[in-house]
Formats: structure tokens, C-alpha cells, sequence
């Protein structure tokens, strides 16, 4: 199984090899003579003498690292387009606006890819979003991706926008590729040997069902209400990938084993290698002989893993697939 690194919302865009930021030492100037990309860090439109290079380097780093919020070190807000209130970013947005002190018909995310203006952090000036603040000359973020609108300084995330998904992903982008049936982004790892499901990441997870949830007070009792359900394709926690293709949060996954479910919740296939555990049940059923009035007792059965039906002998304990030797079955009406 291959874990996708997924931090959505910005959320599976690559960090390209780009030099470091460099500028001229005038703060328009120097605003200028970078060219604005659509991903990736400032880069040069000429190379500068060595002084002006040490001196645009020092302007463009003003405050590197010491601004942002809990989701993102930036040196940037944004400008919400659908309440025109200022934020640190897109996720400090959301969970203002999803709060339990919000009216529930007032609450929302924000259309990220809309965001226009971005306010630098050193002077103030709001400004139409672009890598470097047209007035003080600094990099309001070393990572920028002009679709997503997303601005990020810490770099170490690798992150990288995928054309295929339409939004930014980190870990590194010679680490994954993207499928177009299952329409997401895998590690290269499974690149030819993951079996498509058309989709796979375009569904909530089937163990938590992530959502946001609110509390709300009603005739003087608290009720939950779901306002929104977070597909995977979104989430910010680590997801992986099933061998039946199926997608499912890293942690619930182990959860599920932790109790002893082995098999997926969507196609009851099983999630990993389990010859095992088939063995013991070759021993248990040895040990287990059937009363003779069950001796030939026959039943169908239909293979969770291979898909076959058979007609088996009954056992109380469980019952194998003659193809693929799995006990992974159910009972069935037959052919």
C-alpha cells in the first residue's frame, strides 16, 4: 500500500528547482525585476552584480519564516471574495466561518481559486495576488502558485501543483504521478501495478465519513449537524491506497486492524497479505472435525478476494475458496 502525502484545499503543488530570490535594491525596483510564475519561487529576470544580489536577497527574505498561522508560514493574508473579510489563509477562513457561533445558513468555505487580493504582512498594502508585494519588495511566499492562490515559506513540504487534480500537493513531484481514471495523484511506486477505480479519491472515507461537524442548540438539547462532507480528495490527513484500489484514511486503516477488520469496507476484498492467518484456519478446521450427519453437507460460496462461486463442503468455522485459497468468503444461492 502507497501513502499519499495530501494537503488539500491547497491541498496532492510541486517545489520547483528554482534559484533563491534575488532583487534589485529599490523596493519597486526590486518588484519588478522578478518575473511572476505561475508556480514556484521568485526567479530573475537578469542576473545582478554580486552587491545588488546580496542586497535583493536580503530584501526579498525580510521576515522569512516569522509570519503566518498555525496552517502556513506566509508573509500574506488574503482577502476572502465571498464575505470580504481578511484572513491568514484559506483554512483559517473555513473554520471561522464553519464556527458553532455562526447562523448555519451563513456558513461556508471559501472559493479558493477566487481569491484576487493578498495583503503583505511588513507594510499592508493589499494588492492584486502576486508573488512580490508591489510596495516593499518582499517575497510574500517562497512556494506561490498563481492558480491556487496558495503562499507558503517553508519550502522542506516540497510542494507542486498538479494539472490533473487542479490543485497544489506536497511531496515532491518526481514522487508521484498522476492517474486520469482514478483522478488523483499516486506514488510512483504504484504507477504500473495500482488497479483503477474510477474515482477513488473523489468519495469520503469509508470508515470516519471526515466531515465538519456543529453543534447547535435546539429545544434545549444539543443536536450535531453535518454541514459538509470532506472527500478524500481534500483531506489533510495522510490517505492510502487498498490493493483493491480503494482509498481510506492511513489512520483508520490501522484503527480497523487494531480490531481485527481486515478486509476493505467498500468491497470486503482484503487489505493485506493474510496466507497467515489462512493457515491457522487450515489448522483450526483440521482440529474442528463435523458431526457425521454434516459430512456431506455442500454450500455455495463467493470469494470476496477472487470473485469465484464455488460449492464447497460446510464447516462451522469458515469456508475456503478452492481457487485462491482464501477464506475471505460468504455464503451464496449458488451460480
Amino acid at each position: 500500500m502507497a501513502e499519499i502525502a495530501i494537503e488539500h484545499s491547497e491541498a496532492l503543488c510541486f517545489e520547483p528547482k528554482t534559484p533563491q530570490c534575488n532583487s534589485e535594491v529599490n523596493n519597486v525596483e526590486a518588484a519588478e525585476s522578478y518575473t511572476q510564475h505561475s508556480h514556484g519561487e521568485c526567479m530573475p529576470t537578469e542576473e545582478p552584480t554580486n552587491v545588488a544580489k546580496t542586497t535583493g536577497t536580503e530584501l526579498l527574505d525580510r521576515g522569512y519564516l516569522k509570519y503566518g498561522c498555525s496552517h502556513y508560514q506566509r508573509r500574506c493574508r488574503i482577502r476572502a471574495p465571498c464575505c470580504n473579510e481578511v484572513f491568514d489563509c484559506r483554512h483559517c477562513h473555513n473554520e471561522a466561518k464553519n464556527n458553532i457561533n455562526i447562523n448555519q445558513k451563513l456558513r461556508h468555505d471559501i472559493p479558493r481559486h477566487q481569491v484576487q487580493q493578498v495583503i503583505c504582512s511588513l507594510c499592508d498594502t493589499e494588492q492584486e495576488v502576486r508573488q512580490v508585494c508591489i510596495n516593499c519588495g518582499v517575497c510574500m511566499g517562497k512556494y506561490f502558485c498563481g492558480t491556487c492562490k496558495l503562499f507558503d515559506d517553508d519550502t522542506s513540504k516540497k510542494q507542486y501543483h498538479c494539472n490533473g487534480c487542479g490543485i497544489c500537493r506536497i511531496g515532491g513531484r518526481e514522487n508521484f504521478f498522476h492517474c486520469y481514471k482514478c483522478r488523483c495523484c499516486y506514488s510512483v511506486l504504484l504507477k504500473n501495478s495500482h488497479p483503477c477505480v474510477e474515482g477513488a479519491m473523489h468519495h469520503d472515507c469509508p470508515v470516519c465519513f471526515e466531515v465538519y461537524y456543529h453543534l447547535t442548540n435546539t429545544f434545549s438539547f444539543m443536536t450535531v449537524a453535518v454541514t459538509d462532507i470532506l472527500y478524500l480528495f481534500e483531506s489533510r490527513n495522510d490517505v492510502t491506497v487498498m490493493p483493491c484500489g480503494h482509498t481510506i484514511h492511513k489512520n483508520c486503516l490501522k484503527e480497523m486492524q487494531e480490531h481485527f477488520q481486515y478486509a476493505c469496507p467498500l468491497c470486503s476484498k482484503s487489505v493485506c497479505d493474510m496466507s497467515k492467518v489462512w493457515e491457522k484456519f487450515d489448522m483450526e478446521i483440521a482440529a474442528t472435525p463435523m458431526p457425521e450427519s454434516y459430512h456431506n453437507k455442500m454450500i455455495w460460496i463467493l470469494c470476496n478476494d477472487c470473485g469465484t462461486t464455488s460449492e464447497v463442503q460446510f464447516h462451522i468455522l469458515a469456508q475456503k475458496c478452492p481457487n485462491c485459497k482464501s477464506y475471505n468468503t460468504r455464503q451464496t444461492r449458488g451460480r
